[in-house]
């Protein structure tokens, strides 16, 4: 079995209070408290609203591009004048991203007895950065990205490129259930692997309780949850030394 995992397994600044949520409070602390986007986290969905359709519109944007856009644009909507140096940070985030205390240990445990796959959708300046350092201990057989591929997931060809250079690379065959998609995003991830026939797990780092999957009923297919990467890979050694092997 081969494990395709995108990156999820660091704090994504969406839920330190860090990072991109820092600089979205720049423009948050200057509406009125009755702006419908006032709440910072409202704001935030709206600009990953602005990423996701830039990703679609313009795919083989690089991810700091997309970043940089996305903020200006959603400043532009708001009627707020905002320096250069405010919003250049944002693409170059991922390489500081700091890891899940389970992350590593959980992937050296898998590494055991998987080969692992990173399907990304950042660029290969921030995949190596990220590797290098917030991944620092763990060990990827291979390491895929927008960037390789010129979309962004959830886009098919994405998915269609780890199959294909997964195939050719590593001698894997999705087709007869060589990989099983890891993932923490249901739109990214999930919603398109269920509609691929893929197999997967979702890590859910207790998306469960928010009620999120109710918006995608009906388009997900993950045939495992667990709240974590760490979790997830205490089983896979439980159900290994339970076979005795």
């Amino acid at each position: 079995m081969f494990t395709a995992i995108p990156l999820r397994l660091l704090r994504h600044p969406h839920r330190l209070g860090t990072g991109i949520l820092s600089v979205i409070r720049i423009l948050a602390d200057q509406l009125p408290a009755t702006h419908s986007l006032a709440d910072p986290k409202a704001l935030l969905h709206r600009f990953d609203d602005l990423t996701t359709q830039l990703e679609q519109k313009s795919p083989t944007l690089l991810y700091n591009e997309n970043q940089v856009q996305s903020f200006s644009t959603l400043a532009k909507e708001l009627g707020i004048s905002v320096p250069d140096s405010v919003s250049e940070p944002l693409g170059n985030a991922p390489g500081t991203w700091t890891p899940f205390p389970d992350t590593i240990e959980g992937l050296q445990k898998l590494k055991k007895r998987y080969k692992l796959i990173i399907l990304s959708n950042i660029d290969n300046r921030n995949i190596q950065g990220t590797v290098e350092k917030g991944l620092k201990g763990a060990e990827f057989d291979a390491v895929y990205t927008a960037q390789d591929v010129g979309s962004y997931k959830p886009s098919h060809r994405n998915f269609e490129y780890l199959f294909g250079h997964a195939r050719k690379e590593l001698d894997v065959e999705w087709e007869r259930g060589d990989l099983l998609h890891v993932a923490r995003s249901l739109k990214m991830d999930h919603v398109p692997a269920k509609e691929l026939g893929l197999r997967s797990v979702w890590i859910s780092r207790g998306a469960e309780k928010t009620g999120e999957v109710d918006t995608y009923e009906g388009k997900l297919g993950f045939e495992w949850r667990f709240d974590t990467i760490g979790d997830f890979a205490n089983e896979v050694e439980k159900q290994f030394a339970a076979k005795g092997l």
